[in-house]
């Protein structure tokens, strides 16, 4: 009798090297139950923690026809991630994510549809269709990913069809299949190796120092900038405006009220407002002296 055999291998198209195990976390062979019987149709692997990576599976088994199997295999997402409830996949248009990425649509949203309370910005207040998916009028944003757990469930395997031939003419014994898998950014190891890093603390406090000095003196340029623009533009205007401002400035520092540049002269004293302000002063005045003999003598004012 022939042999039927399945061989499984990656090519690896990334600088880093990985094999080919590494990319899955389960791998499920089913072939034919009836050539095979109940107890000898499935092939199956998964990951432990004790699993030593490959590159590649190699299934045998016997027999003189040509065999239909269905692999499914499930990809190992770092970070992990989930396959969204139909209603929620419908309402935020994800079907496979992780669950920072779908808590951050679910916000998005919100957010969108104007559903945080504006009162109380912790509550959500639920549209038709949020009630349907949370099934509750009104919830905390902090429930979310606790309520989200019966709504997350494991992705979807991928479901490869393949025929394994007998035929020695057959010509299309071997087939390729291309699996789209994401890998992590090699350079995201490095950055957390050096943000821990407690050598390299020093370095970077000396870099975000320089960023604040760079900052300043940018800033301290465009304020030169800006003044010499609007001198070139202006002079006289500029120049006024300037001295305007620095007499606010002055009169809030000392407390001085008044413009005592106006209140040297007699002009000033001249104005029409002059005899009432003398009424004013001699009104108040009296109305001092008049309460200092009232309490003096004791007797109440009424």
């Amino acid at each position: 009798m022939c042999q039927g055999l399945t061989t499984l291998w990656v090519k690896n198209l990334s600088k880093q090297k990985r094999k080919f195990s590494s990319f899955f976390k389960s791998l499920v062979i089913e072939l034919d139950k009836d050539l095979y019987g109940p107890d000898n149709h499935l092939v199956e692997w998964h990951r432990t923690p004790t699993t030593q990576e490959t590159d590649g599976f190699q299934v045998k088994r016997p027999g003189d026809v040509s065999v239909r199997c269905t692999l499914l295999l499930m990809l190992d997402y770092q970070p992990p991630q989930f396959k969204l409830d139909p209603r929620l996949a419908r309402l935020l248009g994800i079907h496979t994510q992780t669950r920072s990425a779908i808590i951050q649509a679910l916000w998005q949203y919100i957010k969108t549809n104007k559903l945080q309370d504006s009162h109380d910005k912790e509550y959500i207040n639920c549209d038709k269709y949020f009630q349907q998916i949370f099934d509750c009028p009104r919830l905390k944003f902090s429930e979310i990913p606790q309520r989200l757990t019966n709504l997350l469930l494991p992705p979807d395997p991928i479901v490869i069809n393949h025929i394994i031939s007998v035929d020695p003419n057959d010509q299309k014994k071997t087939a390729c299949y291309d699996i789209d898998v994401e890998v992590e950014d090699p350079l995201k190891g490095q950055m957390s190796s050096f943000l821990l890093s407690t050598a390299n603390q020093q370095e970077i406090t000396a870099l975000d120092n320089k960023i604040h000095e760079t900052i300043e003196s940018i800033n301290q340029l465009k304020i030169q900038r800006d003044f010499m623009l609007s001198f070139s533009k202006d002079p006289k205007g500029y120049i006024q405006d300037l001295l305007r401002s620095q007499s606010r400035d002055l009169k809030v520092m000392t407390d001085v009220v008044g413009n005592p540049e106006e209140e040297r002269r007699a002009e000033f004293y001249h104005e029409p407002w002059s005899q009432e302000a003398v009424s004013r002063y001699f009104y108040c005045k009296i109305q001092q002296r008049r309460q200092e003999l009232e309490q003096s003598l004791g007797v109440r004012n009424t």
